[in-house]
């Protein structure tokens, strides 16, 4: 069975083609190909914490550094943590990979 992508178990509706594209834009994380299969998600799927732009409770989060403290409560980013459990990429692997044209 394949994992869930953040958009999937969130239920955003800001994925191409979801239901809330029109208000409030596509999820960066869903066009970030640089993190495509980490944490054995598509694009950033499964590392959304360390990308910047995203929503939040309806709001726009930060940087890495300014929404890990939010994003480490987050069950989703619970729940990829514990099914990725040793092969569990986080912050500086997610980084290096970001910083990469």
């Amino acid at each position: 069975m394949a994992k869930q992508n953040c958009w999937d178990f969130k239920k955003c509706g800001r994925h191409k083609g979801g239901a809330k594209v029109h208000e409030l834009g596509i999820c960066p994380v869903t066009t970030e190909t640089r993190t495509d299969g980490m944490n054995e998600g598509e694009n950033g799927g499964r590392v959304c914490w360390a990308i910047a732009g995203t929503l939040c409770g309806g709001e726009v989060q930060g940087t890495f550094a300014m929404k890990l403290g939010n994003c480490m409560h987050c069950e989703f980013y619970k729940l990829t943590r514990n099914e990725q459990g040793k092969e569990f990429k986080a912050g500086k692997d997610v980084l290096d990979k970001l910083k990469k044209k």
